[in-house]
């Protein structure tokens, strides 16, 4: 069975950072091209950062600077490093590859 489990959000103050981390379970990241996304309360998912099978990264415009995904192939996990983090960062953060979506993990920044 194909999963996505994400882990590592929680609540933190602004201008501290978090790690996010997706394990994918039932198949290989290895060459797959995969994606963290959010969505907060009351608004549409949108696109946060993506990278390519060969590590080419692709940031929104909000992420540039401050987040950098990267992926572990031998562990099928990529990351989500959040630095500077900012009270409209909070929501709820899903990873994605191809068809699959993750349950997703929550991050607060309180205001």
């Amino acid at each position: 069975q194909v999963q996505l489990v994400e882990s590592g959000g929680g609540l933190v103050k602004p201008g501290g950072s978090l790690t996010l981390s997706c394990k994918a379970v039932g198949f290989s990241t290895e060459g797959v091209f995969m994606g963290w996304y959010r969505q907060a309360p009351g608004k549409e998912r949108e696109y946060v950062a993506q990278i390519s099978a060969r590590s080419y990264t692709f940031y929104n415009d909000f992420a540039e600077g401050r987040f950098t995904v990267s992926r572990d192939d031998p562990n099928n996990t990529i990351y989500l490093q959040m630095t500077n983090l900012k009270p409209e960062d909070t929501a709820t953060y899903f990873c994605n590859a191809r068809d699959d979506w993750g349950k997703g993990t929550q991050v607060t920044v309180p205001s």
